[in-house]
């Protein structure tokens, strides 16, 4: 157990080191109405996270309080997983074409209505429930992004100060995290299973208050039906081979992130031992939990100075590969509970350097009318790794396997769009036009010829 805690307070240190050096050392966006914007979006999104963090802890024991079978309780978490594949897309092209600001408020109507399901022990109920917090989950990684992209863009910000939002966000939700398990924790244990819901419908409320007085609305193409979004998506995604990277490179990834969040736990739990009758060893999920937070704040600091030095296309080829390395641990290393550990917090910082470069490539190469779409388009790949690994009732061997083969499939994708941006990038720079300089350099060398 002291590893655990032990590397919660190391890792809380280093992450405290980080953040003070990167505030000190790298020079921050010092225009007041990009502050403006920034808080004003940060608050939002921040309060649609905490809602969504309040409710993951005690889904699963608030399932089984009501006496749901294993089978069942899976069938719930697949479905939610299925809603969100299924129905993501369609949601995605009414972001575009109804604005993002009204499918953000669509997020907080529909999580709500899935957290007031929750105090009904009927199965049938709680699959409504599940649906709609597929739903709510498509909107919530997509539309918010969109929003707030298209006004960056809309209101002539710098390019780069994008990369500091998603940051930012990383840093503050991965905060949100911890706090709202901590709140989570009081309430479940004060007032039952189902008070955390409650407290999540309150800050979803606030959510959209806060969004109705404070944001403006944008779209993407208002002209056309959720179909024609859905062709321009695929033709965006077809004509430009840096979006189907970076649709790849999602799926993939996260594809390995939701497996991860669902296998650590035994991963990291002691075998008991044959012909044992002890009791299996528990670990401190609580310090574990914290410790892979602080990790993702951490990877948020290091995004900051490789942002610094290198472009993020180049420095997200040695991301990917490194995540993939990690989580080799649980196969080579499996039962050493110190080098598994390790190899997931390696795993985690890698995470909270991926969210943040991933969000500014979208910001360059995606298109803002069908950005919405596109984004969820690709979550349909995504939930279908998940769907599919959760179905198999893989060895957890094998189920560790496929995410490092997911993962290096992504680190092939990144270099292709390292390589397919270098060169858009040098075909734009001889599409420059030539100094008068240059111009009348070359004339007279035509001359002299």
């Amino acid at each position: 157990m002291n590893i655990f805690i032990s590397g919660f307070a190391i890792l809380s240190v280093l992450c405290a080191a980080l953040f003070i050096y990167t505030r000190t050392a790298l020079s921050s966006v010092n225009d007041a109405v990009f502050k403006t914007f920034q808080r004003v979006y940060l608050v939002v999104y921040l309060l649609a996270m905490a809602g969504d963090w309040l409710q993951g802890p005690h889904v699963y024991a608030l399932y089984d309080s009501y006496g749901m079978s294993t089978h069942q309780i899976e069938v719930l978490f697949v479905a939610g997983f299925g809603s969100s594949m299924i129905f993501g897309t369609v949601v995605g092209s009414f972001a575009d074409r109804y604005g993002r600001r009204a499918n953000c408020i669509l997020y907080g109507i529909l999580y709500g209505g899935a957290c007031i399901t929750k105090h009904f022990n009927n199965f049938y109920i709680l699959m409504l429930g599940r649906l709609l917090g597929g739903i709510a989950t498509s909107i919530l990684y997509s539309a918010f992004e969109s929003w707030m992209v298209n006004e960056h863009h809309k209101r002539g910000f710098d390019q780069d100060s994008l990369g500091n939002i998603f940051s930012n966000a990383v840093l503050g939700n991965s905060l949100v995290a911890i706090l709202a398990g901590l709140v989570a924790q009081t309430f479940a244990d004060r007032f039952g299973f189902v008070a955390p819901f409650d407290v999540a419908l309150s800050v979803l409320t606030i959510m959209t208050i806060v969004i109705v007085f404070t944001w403006s609305e944008n779209y993407g193409d208002k002209t056309g039906n959720w179909k024609q979004n859905f062709t321009n998506a695929l033709t965006a995604i077809r004509n430009d081979s840096k979006i189907l990277c970076l649709g790849l490179i999602q799926s993939l990834f996260e594809g390995s992130m939701y497996i991860f969040v669902l296998e650590w736990t035994p991963a990291l739990t002691p075998e008991s031992k044959p012909g044992s009758t002890d009791k299996q060893e528990s670990i401190p999920h609580g310090h574990i939990f914290a410790a892979f937070m602080v990790s993702i704040m951490i990877g948020s600091s290091i995004f900051k100075l490789l942002s610094k030095y290198t472009n993020v296309e180049s420095f997200m080829r040695v991301v990917l590969f490194t995540a993939a390395v990690s989580l080799t641990t649980p196969i080579i290393f499996k039962g050493n509970q110190m080098i598994v550990f390790i190899g997931f917090l390696v795993f985690e910082c890698c995470v909270g350097i991926f969210w943040p470069s991933l969000g500014q490539m979208r910001g360059k190469y995606v298109p803002d009318d069908t950005r919405s779409t596109i984004m969820n388009f690709f979550r349909v790949p995504l939930n279908m790794i998940v769907v599919g690994i959760l179905l198999q009732n893989l060895q957890m061997k094998v189920i560790f396997e496929c995410c490092v083969a997911f993962l290096m499939l992504a680190t092939i994708c990144q270099q292709w769009l390292f390589s397919a941006a270098q060169k858009s990038q040098s075909t734009e720079i001889r599409k420059l036009p030539l100094p008068k300089e240059a111009e009348a350099l070359l004339a007279e060398n035509g001359e002299m010829a």
